[in-house]
């Protein structure tokens, strides 16, 4: 069966006219640009969304974690605010009083006589006098600080 052209239709139809039960090409070409135009826009939103976390992550900032929880309150509110105080805190330097603070106690401990957990117990870092027994010296306080120098032990 030949499928007659109206007669008001002109001769020449152009390319993206297709006969019935044909595959509407262009209709295919549009759809799948389409869904690649969506998915290239909806990568690069969630690669400027995550901008301030991969900044504070790549120059190690203390920070980072209240960054993330920010990306994470702007992702879920649609609050923008969010995004610009995590991205305003990826980029400052908050100065480190953690290592400082650390090295001081560190320093008073060492001064008071006091132990770290990491140091050896007590009893094997003392050498025992005549006349003292290991069990005496194990019961000597491994878990808790020395308060007093051994040798005014007994007196």
């Amino acid at each position: 069966m030949t499928a007659l052209l109206n007669p008001a239709a002109p001769h020449h139809l152009p390319v993206f006219v297709t006969a019935p039960g044909d595959t509407d090409v262009l209709m295919v070409g549009t759809a799948a640009f389409l869904l690649l135009a969506v998915l290239a826009v909806g990568l690069l939103f969630l690669r400027l969304h995550t901008l301030p976390e991969r900044i504070a992550h790549r120059s190690h900032k203390l920070q980072l974690e209240i960054v993330a929880v920010l990306g994470l309150l702007a992702l879920f509110t649609h609050m923008h605010i969010f995004w610009v105080a995590g991205l305003l805190l990826a980029l400052v330097d908050l100065p480190d009083f953690g290592s400082p603070l650390g090295r001081i106690a560190g320093a008073l401990e060492h001064i008071a006589g006091r132990r770290d957990p990491a140091s050896p117990p007590i009893a094997a870092a003392m050498p025992l006098r005549q006349g003292d027994d290991l069990a005496d010296a194990e019961t000597e306080a491994p878990n808790e600080p020395a308060l007093h120098h051994p040798a005014s032990k007994g007196g």
